[in-house]
């Protein structure tokens, strides 16, 4: 029997609502903006801060965020639809140390899972080779367009503010899971 695909996905704002860490950003920051907002990756200059003062913020909240963080509309139905047909291999730019909040994550919300790999930067073109990926979900547009490219694989990206600018022919923006899996079950088939 030949072996199953694999899909990499990455897990903040691709399986999580791309919203997530907003309302806790605006609590300690004294903002109120909505994801309509974060027209940018770099959150420092629209929360009128530093990039050194969002990486403190970081490192103290993102346990607690990412263990609280939602699912994206329609992400559960559609991965777990996909449990049997492929190998799901979840590639993050979480670190290491966040191994076993994403795990407990992954299984309160049932969200089914072949491998989780945390690597701690953003730089994911090493692990969608090793792993050999057929195909990427990712909302960050660098990533995207990088891996699309030089993987040369087909690459979901799912549309935010943040996210905007021309796309490879690799790349496909979606707006929702919905639209991903139909994407994928034609180009995969």
């Amino acid at each position: 029997m030949a072996t199953k695909k694999r899909l990499g996905i990455d897990i903040d704002g691709t399986i999580t609502c791309p919203s997530t860490f907003i309302p806790y950003l605006n609590r300690s920051f004294q903002k109120e903006l909505t994801l309509a907002d974060i027209t940018q990756y770099n959150l420092a200059p629209l929360y009128d801060t530093t990039e050194e003062e969002i990486d403190r913020w970081m490192e103290q909240y993102e346990g607690m965020v990412y263990a609280e963080a939602p699912l994206a509309q329609n992400a559960l139905e559609v991965i777990n639809s996909w449990k049997n047909k492929y190998e799901l291999f979840y590639i993050s730019a979480r670190g290491k140390h966040l191994y076993d909040i994403t795990e407990r994550w992954f299984k309160k919300h049932g969200v089914h899972y072949h491998h989780i790999e945390l690597i701690g930067s953003h730089d994911k073109i090493e692990a969608v080779k090793t792993y050999d990926i057929a195909a990427f979900f990712e909302d960050k547009y660098d990533n995207a367009c990088d891996i699309g490219e030089q993987c040369n694989i087909p690459v979901i990206l799912f549309d935010t503010p943040y996210n905007q600018g021309p796309l490879p022919k690799q790349v496909i923006r979606v707006k929702t899971w919905l639209e991903a899996k139909k994407h994928i079950d034609e180009l995969l088939r």
